[in-house]
Formats: C-alpha cells, structure tokens, sequence
C-alpha cells in the first residue's frame, strides 16, 4: 500500500483506496455507522446526552460522505484542502472523544439499573457497551487520519 504522507499532493479517484490516510475513510464510515446503529437501537433512557452521540455520529457519517466524495471526484486539488482535511479529522476526533465518554459514563451509571429489570435491561446494556467499544475504535480512527494528514500537510 503507498503512502501519501510524503507526497505533497492529495489524492483522488481510486488512489484514495491505496494511499494511508485516506484508506481510513472506509472504517471510519463502518464503525461510526456501527455506532450510530447501536446507539439507535437501544431505548433512550437519559435523551440528552445519547442524543448528543446520536448527533455527532450522523453528523460525521454525512460530513465525512461529502468528503469521500470531495476526494473521489477530484475536487481536493487546491493548495487550502490538505489543512482543511486536517482540521475536520481532528475536529471529529474531538466531537468523538466528547461523545464516547458521555455514552461510556451513562453506560456504567445504567448498570445499576440492570439489577433491577434483569432480562429486559441486559440487552440494552449489552448494545450500549458494544457502542461504547464502536465509537473509541471510531475516535482512534480519526486521530490517527488527523496525524496522518497533518503530516502530509507538513509535508506540502
């Protein structure tokens, strides 16, 4: 697989598949769509904090589509787009980090409550659990393209 982290230039169409950084896109759409997925199909006991999770994961899956999509047709050839792609992989390796806490803090505060409605809460307590897992992956894997980019971008 090439790398194009000392490369000055930003990829387009196919080359996005076999240059480093830009691979991630691809598991960056699976796991934030796993969390996304997991975190709607739980029941909804503290809404505002999982709706904050359920915002920055659609707001990332659909940011990062545009973006896929901005390097797939080429339109990512300016001087300005190598810290633009930087800035808004580290930006949501932010909004990530803030909402994997939040929904790991009411995961174990709903442990308690597991006790309680043993059969009907384990489930969900289950699926919070594997969101909670999806969404670290899915921070770690926008920090890690937020580094790769910049060193690309230091690079240019």
């Amino acid at each position: 697989m090439a790398s194009s982290v000392t490369s000055g230039v930003l990829p387009s169409g196919k080359q996005i598949f076999t240059t480093m950084p830009d691979i991630l896109f691809i598991p960056e759409f699976v796991f934030g769509g796993l969390v996304w997925t997991l975190v709607a199909s739980t029941r909804v006991i503290p809404a505002n904090p999982l709706g904050w999770v359920m915002f920055v994961s659609i707001f990332c899956f659909l940011i990062t589509t545009v973006w896929f999509f901005i390097f797939i047709t080429g339109k990512n050839q300016s001087s300005i787009w190598p810290g633009l792609d930087v800035g808004y992989h580290a930006f949501a390796a932010f909004l990530y980090l803030s909402a994997s806490v939040l929904l790991a803090y009411f995961t174990i505060i709903s442990k308690e409550t597991i006790y309680i409605y043993y059969v009907l809460d384990l489930k969900t307590y289950q699926l919070d659990i594997a969101a909670v897992v999806m969404a670290f992956i899915t921070t770690l894997l926008y920090f890690i393209h937020a580094i790769l980019s910049s060193l690309r971008w230091q690079s240019s």
